[in-house]
């Protein structure tokens, strides 16, 4: 069998061990006679499944003991409306910074539930660079501050922790987590899908701050609410759990590989091959400005569009997929996570090399 270097940026790339050893316990999980997605959530073996994954994930990001950890359903786009829902608390408004695609659909759906500022916007750059926070003008009585810390689509990544002071801050990680450390306390609330760093689509990962939790919105399903969740250890439904299965293993996977300051100079060091060669030359570019150059999704363009589609035809036949970019911004884009081996990384600069030699 031969394993193809998937660039997708979601469902994306999982580590090989993790799909060998759900390959094996597929049938038997450790003598219980049942495959996981077969166990009732309620039962001693899941329930052992779903802690350990919690204590694993806790450990990875030394997240304090004033904060719970979710595992629920319905994606980013779904928290778009959990965390007005909950976080609103009877504030007038929130604030929320737009750096993109992702930003601007948290923004239209959290105007459903209340007033919300957009407090800085990339859009006078093209979305090519991340406001500085000295430019953003926020409110002192928000009810929160929301951003998007890893843009997916446009390849935008904070590298550092805005400060909120008492104002909570809420992150859409969806396409960094677990790429890098990061001090959760600086957080109110992180949401994110799983299938980018974490497992398959399905899951999506809350870490909220306990005293956040209680004030929701008359209006919230009880599946919305996260204090009923939070009572419920994230089975006030039945939890996704083979997804639950799978994240868990990811975990121990990351900490063999060293924990998240190892998996960050892995990321590193395969996001400098790839952006040092697009900078070395002009048959390909790159629009988003140094600074905010995202470590997870590398946007890159040809000079001569037209080739768009011979480059990507080469790059299938070389077992190179999920190259092309978002239909909102065309191009291509190389969505490089945790389990993209420096390898792959590797043949894609080949390649490119390859074909602007053949093309130029």
């Amino acid at each position: 069998m031969t394993r193809v270097f998937n660039f997708s940026a979601g469902p994306a790339t999982l580590p090989e061990s993790v799909l060998r050893q759900a390959a094996d316990e597929m049938l038997d999980w450790h003598g219980s006679g049942m495959s996981v997605m077969e166990m009732s959530h309620r039962g001693k073996e899941y329930m052992s499944i779903h802690a350990e994954a919690q204590s694993d994930l806790r450990e990875l990001l030394a997240i304090p003991a004033n904060y719970k950890v979710l595992f629920l359903q319905g994606g980013a786009i779904g928290q778009n409306a959990f965390v007005p829902m909950n976080l609103y608390r009877g504030k007038a408004s929130a604030d929320y910074v737009n750096t993109g695609e992702w930003s601007k659909k948290s923004i239209t759906e959290a105007r459903k539930y209340g007033i919300v500022n957009v407090v800085a916007s990339s859009e006078p750059s093209g979305f090519t660079s991340i406001p500085k926070q000295d430019t953003w003008k926020l409110d002192p009585n928000a009810a929160y501050v929301h951003i998007c810390s890893n843009e997916t689509i446009g390849g935008m990544q904070y590298h550092w922790t805005p400060d909120m002071g008492d104002v909570p801050l809420v992150a859409d990680m969806s396409s960094e987590i677990l790429s890098k450390p990061i001090d959760v306390s600086c957080y109110g609330l992180i949401y994110c899908g799983a299938q980018k760093n974490i497992g398959p689509a399905g899951l999506t990962l809350v870490i909220v701050r306990e005293d956040l939790i209680g004030q929701a919105m008359p209006i919230t399903p009880s599946v919305f609410d996260l204090k009923q969740q939070s009572d419920n250890d994230s089975m006030l439904n039945t939890p996704p759990t083979y997804a639950i299965y799978i994240a868990g293993l990811v975990f121990k996977w990351l900490k063999k590989q060293g924990g998240l300051k190892a998996i960050e100079e892995h990321n590193r060091v395969k996001a400098a091959l790839l952006y040092d060669y697009l900078d070395s030359q002009t048959f390909y570019s790159c629009p988003i400005a140094k600074d905010d150059r995202s470590l997870m999704n590398v946007p890159f363009k040809l000079k001569d569009e037209s080739l768009d589609e011979a480059f990507l035809k080469g790059a299938k036949e070389r077992g190179m997929l999920q190259l092309k970019g978002h239909r909102s911004v065309g191009g291509m884009r190389a969505s490089i996570y945790n389990a993209m081996p420096k390898e792959g990384v590797q043949a894609l600069v080949a390649y490119m090399k390859e074909f602007q030699k053949q093309h130029a």
